[in-house]
């Protein structure tokens, strides 16, 4: 259909505005804007992980969904109509104070980043491949952590200016429709077309397998818990609203060249050994954001935040593939439903320990107690086997 590759940077650089518009803004956007909902609506901390939570529920359900084979051919199409939804049900947040109505928005805002990711990629790596720029891959993965930095900058505008929460939510969908006309415009055919996929075999009996399984499903539960709360983490303590979006504008600028640079830490560790080393690094920065006051630990959580989880997620799931090279889909469903749950679960325990204790301490503490069983199970899992 598309035998010829479109320019390969051009492509990663519109997966790249994808991503910002559909998983750094689309995603995690809540999490600046969380603060004053919850100080304004009075939600609690318990209400705010259950609206997270079904974002990530809509999300695991439309990973799951992309799977099939129902949109091929129409990959473009269904990507471009799941971009401006995220766009739409961004700003629809700003428009209800009603929390059913958030979280049948957040859900269905889930499902719209999980079709976008997926099909975003489809498209992007199939030119890259065939351009041999694989490389680019990491350009794409940075629109996670520019999205977040973008959406930092515009929240903190609105500080400034001295808008309530509905207004955050309204320019992250004015934000995000501008950023879902230039995919439109940029990405003007679909993925290059493979040969048929033949059925794969069955997933190996694999310890390793298992354990890598089951470590991705515990980072999913213990990155996700500072990852929905630091800012309103912040918010408890004298920084002030300001430094609340540079606390985040931090965690997006250190996302962006993550994936490089941890990637060039595998050669070095294997994936699994990177995996636990990210996994470590991870739980300081969590640690950091209840444990250091003043300025720099909240200031150090969202660096080690935003260096490590973007990466960590995508050298979890090479690792996946490569325990089943002859079932790499079937292991990469697995790892998205594991990890998935993870994530579904975090921010419920985490706001009902929070509601529970009156901080954050408890359930940040017990994130990082996950994340370090989360190494140590990833690191066993390639002992015998190194990964690369």
């Amino acid at each position: 259909m598309n035998p010829v590759p479109a320019d390969p940077f051009r492509y990663a650089a519109a997966g790249m505005i994808a991503m910002a518009v559909a998983m750094g803004i689309g995603r995690f956007v809540y999490t600046p804007i969380l603060p004053g909902m919850m100080e304004e609506l009075g939600l609690s901390a318990s209400d705010a992980g259950l609206i997270a939570s079904a974002n990530y529920l809509g999300y695991l359900l439309g990973a799951i969904a992309a799977a099939g084979g129902w949109a091929q051919g129409r990959e473009r199409a269904v990507m471009l109509v799941s971009l401006a939804a995220s766009a739409l049900l961004a700003g629809a947040m700003g428009l209800t104070e009603d929390f059913t109505a958030f979280v049948v928005i957040r859900f269905l805002a889930g499902i719209a980043s999980a079709f976008v990711l997926v099909f975003v990629i489809t498209i992007v790596f199939s030119h890259l491949a065939a351009a041999g720029r694989n490389s680019l891959q990491a350009l794409h993965f940075g629109g996670v952590g520019l999205g977040i930095a973008v959406s930092s900058v515009m929240t903190g505008a609105l500080v400034l200016s001295g808008a309530a929460w509905p207004a955050g939510w309204l320019w992250s969908g004015v934000l995000s429709i501008a950023g879902f006309l230039l995919v439109m415009v940029i990405i003007d055919r679909g993925p290059l077309v493979a040969a048929e996929a033949q059925r794969e075999a069955r997933l190996p009996k694999s310890a390793a397998l298992a354990k890598i399984i089951l470590a991705y499903g515990l980072f999913g539960l213990g990155y996700i818990v500072t990852a929905t709360f630091i800012v309103a983490i912040v918010r408890h303590g004298e920084g002030g609203r300001l430094f609340e979006s540079a606390v985040w504008v931090v965690t997006g600028l250190a996302g962006i060249p993550s994936v490089y640079l941890w990637n060039r830490v595998v050669p070095r560790f294997g994936l699994t050994g990177t995996f636990a080393l990210g996994c470590i690094v991870e739980a300081v920065g969590v640690i950091a954001s209840v444990g250091i006051g003043g300025y720099a630990g909240p200031l150090l959580a969202g660096v080690l935040l935003g260096g490590t989880f973007i990466a960590i997620t995508a050298i979890g799931l090479q690792a996946g593939r490569l325990l089943a090279p002859q079932a790499p889909r079937r292991a990469l469903a697995l790892m998205t439903a594991s990890f998935g749950t993870g994530q579904i679960l975090g921010p419920i325990i985490a706001g009902y320990l929070a509601d529970w204790s009156g901080s954050f301490v408890v359930p940040s503490m017990g994130a990082a107690l996950v994340l370090l069983l989360c190494a140590a199970i990833g690191y066993d899992a390639g002992r015998k086997q190194r990964l690369a």
